[in-house]
């Protein structure tokens, strides 16, 4: 990404509607995470399985999304440093790895959801078995890599236009189930009880993504402005229009999949635990082949647009933390190979069952890494030394710092819910390992929501 780094002057432009096109397009690479085959099998099983009542956590999540990628997007615009960068330079070093490898898993599970999420779509379109349309997946590295020597305009057009197909998609979908409207209005009444606890946590880690924050403060670098206040202030509030729009269409893209699995599912009183299922019985529950189609064509567009934020997360993750510029196709192999590895070990040992568990496991991964993406980049953007003027508000930290306490108290929850009771010495030794992990990731938390920051980086 440092290749395309002010490649985009934006100072040749005339100031009006033109201008802000100029800054239009980092939001929509980075929302394009928000609609990966992860969210597809958290929205569709928690519509399945409690109809429109979770469709208030997506809005939350949404809204929690803003604010963090306007945050991120701030700190780019501001002190010229993505997030990883600026956790190489402001945190101490030991500190700094421990967040590398922790957004590295971020990485790996998102990527899983890629490899899962286009192998089940080649194989409704092209009776594709799952394992070889995992392995597959792997060859796509070629494609992604070739479109950053055109540009990032050229990549960004790309994924603008399978967000389209996406969207066309999910448009077709939502006409022919004919949702109720009432039934979408009570959805938007906040409710939560112990057995929404676990999809809602997906629904929240798919939709709020940690690795899309460190991927947002490079892209927004992308263009060249000038270094006076003016100019940042300008290239501030044209971002947030950018993010603004850009997440309430993937809101509504998630969203309609929840809509979807509610009017077609639920209904019914018929549980859909598969992407697969789902494609199934979308025909005959709604009286047309389109549809079906219609689902597996936009479930490859979202798993192929998804599959560019992962790459380029990567190579500004590691070049950031580690000031380590590897190839790009070897690092891109690299990561994809760490997700088909237990992608297709869960294939080969427990068939296609295990698909969509797996795929919602992974959201609840990056629920659980998001607190320590979010607090680093609430510290930098809170800090004078390093913001001057465009530090947060007081309303901007005290909102923050609720999301992130809110998310790590409804995380623990769920690692207690998991780890209670256990019923064999098995259970009683994961119990145990369990504790310790989630004790030593609560007191990283603790250290660098406290630890000083370095002055002189």
């Amino acid at each position: 990404m440092t290749d395309l780094g002010q490649s985009i002057d934006i100072r040749a432009i005339a100031p009006g509607g033109r201008r802000l096109l100029g800054y239009v397009g980092p939001a929509a690479m980075v929302s394009v995470g928000y609609i990966d085959p992860g969210n597809w099998a958290t929205d569709l099983e928690g519509g399945s399985r409690f109809g429109y009542q979770l469709l208030w956590v997506l809005l939350a999540a949404n809204l929690i999304a803003l604010l963090l990628q306007s945050l991120a997007a701030r700190l780019g615009i501001v002190a010229n440093k993505d997030l990883a960068q600026a956790c190489r330079a402001y945190y101490p070093r030991s500190v700094a790895i421990s967040l590398w490898l922790l957004c590295e898993i971020a990485i790996i599970a998102c990527d899983l959801a890629e490899v899962l999420g286009s192998a089940i779509a080649l194989n409704l379109l092209f009776g594709i078995p799952l394992v070889w349309g995992s392995v597959i997946t792997g060859f796509d590295v070629v494609f992604i890599m070739s479109m950053q020597y055109f540009g990032i305009r050229k990549l960004e057009a790309v994924v603008a236009a399978l967000i389209l197909t996406v969207g066309v998609c999910l448009g077709l979908e939502w006409y022919l189930a004919g949702p109720s409207w009432r039934g979408i209005a009570g959805g938007f009444v906040p409710r939560l009880d112990s057995s929404m606890l676990y999809i809602a946590i997906g629904i929240l880690g798919a939709t709020v993504m940690p690795h899309n924050l460190y991927l947002h403060s490079s892209l927004v670098q992308t263009r060249r402005i000038d270094s006076s206040p003016c100019a940042r202030r300008e290239a501030i509030r044209f971002n947030f229009i950018d993010t603004a729009l850009s997440l309430n269409v993937a809101f509504v893209f998630n969203a309609a999949v929840l809509v979807l699995s509610s009017a077609t599912f639920f209904t019914r009183g018929i549980v859909a635990t598969d992407l697969r299922q789902a494609h199934e019985l979308l025909t005959p529950l709604l009286g047309t082949s389109a549809a079906s189609l219609a689902f597996a064509v936009g479930l490859l567009a979202a798993g192929q647009s998804s599959t560019i934020t992962g790459t380029l997360a990567g190579q500004i993750v590691m070049d950031g933390f580690l000031r380590i510029r590897l190839n790009p196709v070897l690092r891109r192999i690299l990561t994809r190979g760490l997700a088909i590895i237990p992608a297709v070990s869960v294939l080969s040992f427990t068939g296609d069952k295990g698909v969509m568990q797996l795929l919602v496991l992974s959201q609840v991964v990056l629920s659980l890494q998001l607190p320590f993406a979010m607090v680093p980049l609430l510290r930098f953007t809170n800090s004078r030394t390093i913001m001057g003027a465009f530090a947060n508000p007081p309303w901007v930290r005290l909102t923050a710092w609720i999301a992130i306490v809110g998310i790590t108290v409804l995380n623990a929850r769920l690692v207690i819910n998991v780890l209670d009771a256990p019923d064999s010495k098995a259970g009683a030794v994961a119990f145990v390992a369990g504790g310790v992990i989630a004790s030593l990731l609560l007191g990283l938390l603790a250290w660098i929501s406290c630890t000083p920051m370095k002055r002189h980086p």
